[in-house]
């Protein structure tokens, strides 16, 4: 326990350090988590953001269009703190995801259904001055409106994007 609270003062000491970025407009990159894919974030001015996320999971896709607020953190525009939210929709195989509470058993034939949902997102994120790199890590929730109505709780994900000036 004594390592990783000397290990997360540092990096919180290394951060407070941290030299300030220069701006960027558009990075690309990969997400890994629950849903692994692809993630695209856009700056539309200096404090607000698009992200759109394409997925994988249970042999279907989601397609995640995001709308981001950015805040610095530690007086340095190179760790943002960000929020926001968005919508959803996903194509799945309901042969290949587990979903216990799923009664649907034989209503369609072919066992794929569409679904719709609305996301919330809130995150970190550090850009690199040495190299053209950033990290995120977040937590999007989610909640299917049509199909598979719930809510997602487990969508946790940490992002490398190579950013774009």
């Amino acid at each position: 326990m004594k390592k990783i609270v000397i290990g997360l003062l540092l990096c919180g000491a290394w951060l407070i350090n941290a030299k300030a970025q220069s701006d960027y407009k558009t990075s690309i990159g990969i997400r890994l988590g629950a849903a692994n894919g692809l993630t695209v974030k856009h700056f539309t001015s200096d404090a607000t953001s698009l992200e759109g996320i394409l997925s994988t999971r249970w042999d279907g896709f989601i397609i995640t269009g995001l709308y981001e607020i950015n805040q610095d953190v530690f007086d340095t525009r190179n760790f943002n703190f960000y929020y926001g939210g968005g919508a959803h929709v996903g194509f799945w195989d309901l042969n290949n995801r587990p979903t216990p509470w799923d009664s649907r058993d034989d209503e369609f034939d072919d066992n794929s259904y569409v679904a719709i949902g609305i996301d919330g997102i809130v995150g970190l994120e550090y850009t690199f001055d040495e190299v053209p790199f950033n990290l995120s890590l977040d937590w999007k929730p989610a909640f299917n409106l049509i199909e598979d109505t719930g809510f997602w709780f487990e969508h946790f994900g940490l992002s490398v994007r190579f950013i774009f000036p």
